[in-house]
């Protein structure tokens, strides 16, 4: 009688997290191993044909990949590094004030992530408009002739980096707040009845203690800017000489410009991999601690 009930109990659990789990495998395993599947072969209108590795060697001869595969690993490192640190020093310098005072800050942080990105990046793109937008006209006025950040290969990475960043770091200062409003205050008050000043008390014992939510933020942002597209879409075309191409970017161009889906699928694969040799170590790092 009892084996019977928990079958029954585990069968209806089973149930309820079957749809969710269909899902999963229709719309994000299948597609994976779809795509390590067709990254092995020539793919055309007239049919696939076989050719194992070819186009991973392909892609590693191509200067057009390596530059993407630079680009993205800057973006990466920059953006993460970037948004982590400047959230957890906002987060850490509001967390305990009044509580209308870090609404106001996070509703004020939080605007940039509600608006689309498209809307962003067509607003960035009125701003740096090299003939009439507002940054390039302050420029003149300061003496600098002909501004083209957009157009200069030394410029374009960090204005990229900078529109990212501002559309992203709402969501992290956010998480870490919550987080932060959630560390038991026993700890503040013995680290307080000990003479901790504030720095102390914010790399002894906050930071520490969210170190799951870093994590968290960290593997967030590595996937959102690999799959960076749009700002570069709408910005700069990949340009200038292909200064500014990400991975995506290269993918989108190889499967819907030059129908190479076997190539394309190939730069997916490997931006999959790129994700879990950068997220994984984290992880298991975190749960070791744990």
């Amino acid at each position: 009688m009892k084996r019977s009930r928990t079958f029954k109990d585990n069968l209806t659990g089973y149930l309820f997290i079957a749809p969710q789990m269909l899902l999963f495998f229709v719309f994000m395993l299948y597609p994976i191993f779809e795509g390590i599947r067709l990254s092995l072969f020539d793919v055309n209108y007239q049919g696939n044909t076989f050719v194992g590795l070819d186009n991973y060697k392909q892609l590693f001869s191509d200067p057009v990949f390596i530059q993407a595969t630079i680009n993205t690993v800057i973006f990466v490192v920059a953006i993460v590094t970037l948004t982590v640190v400047f959230a957890l020093f906002v987060a850490s310098a509001i967390f305990d004030k009044n509580a209308r005072y870090v609404s106001v800050i996070r509703g004020s942080y939080y605007i940039p992530v509600m608006v689309s990105m498209v809307v962003m990046s067509m607003v960035w793109s009125f701003l740096l408009n090299p003939a009439n937008g507002l940054i390039p006209y302050l420029g003149r006025e300061m003496g600098f002739d002909h501004l083209n950040l957009l157009g200069n290969k030394a410029a374009v990475l960090p204005v990229i980096i900078l529109v990212t960043f501002a559309g992203n770091v709402g969501q992290a200062i956010i998480l870490y707040v919550a987080a932060m409003i959630g560390v038991p205050k026993s700890l503040f008050e013995a680290a307080e009845v000990d003479g901790a000043n504030r720095l102390q008390v914010i790399f002894k014992i906050l930071i520490p203690s969210i170190k799951g939510t870093t994590v968290y933020i960290t593997i967030l942002n590595i996937i959102n800017v690999l799959k960076i597209f749009i700002v570069i879409q709408l910005l700069t075309g990949g340009g200038p000489n292909n200064a500014s191409t990400t991975l995506m970017y290269f993918l989108y161009n190889n499967a819907f410009r030059y129908n190479r889906l076997g190539i394309a699928s190939a730069v997916g694969v490997i931006m999959l991999i790129i994700a879990l040799v950068i997220s994984l170590p984290q992880l298991r790092a975190l749960v070791k601690e744990d």
